[in-house]
């Protein structure tokens, strides 16, 4: 064995062993390996919660309905604004509307989109704002008697949101 110091301090090494933490080539030599540093430590990626399909497909419901509620108020806008003759009326979606209608349609279309845009997200507001909402609306069919279609499909959507309220951050 020679006398040179290990990484450590002033251990042996056997003759045929190295210091950059190789085994020794000779048969008669005991099998020493040298770690003269530790690996890098792993890190994983941030876990991102993955999008469930029926928040993508409320999402993209949500988004269709803004769309058009922008829209129909645009159109309603341009035509008091601009003149009656600038967009035809057969343009128009919602045909009963004055130009404050519209206005308050074109913010409630931004609005609703932000949600579904924050919905797409994962966002933890939207979450709560779309379980609020949904309540809302089974509260009000649940008192005025209206047990429907659409109420059952109101409280599957409010149980679904429930159910998935972990994948939100």
């Amino acid at each position: 064995m020679s006398a040179a110091p290990g990484p450590w301090g002033g251990g042996k090494v056997p003759a045929g062993a190295s210091h950059e933490g190789h085994r020794s080539a000779s048969p008669h030599a005991p099998h020493v390996v040298e770690i003269q540093h530790l690996p890098k430590a792993h890190r994983l990626p941030p876990l991102r919660p993955s999008l469930p399909v029926g928040v993508a497909a409320l999402a993209v419901g949500l988004g269709i309905v803004a769309v058009l509620m922008l829209l129909a108020g645009a159109l309603v806008l341009m035509n008091a604004f601009l003149g009656a003759t600038i967009v035809p009326s057969s343009l128009f979606i919602a045909t009963s509307v004055d130009a404050w209608g519209a206005a308050i349609l074109v913010v409630l279309g931004a609005a609703v989109l932000a949600l579904a845009r924050s919905l797409w997200d994962l966002e933890r507001w939207s979450l709560w704002v779309s379980v609020g909402t949904v309540f809302l609306g089974l509260s009000y069919l649940f008192f005025t008697g209206s047990i429907t279609v659409l109420f059952v499909l109101l409280l599957v959507v409010f149980v679904y949101l429930l159910l998935v309220r972990h994948h939100f951050y």
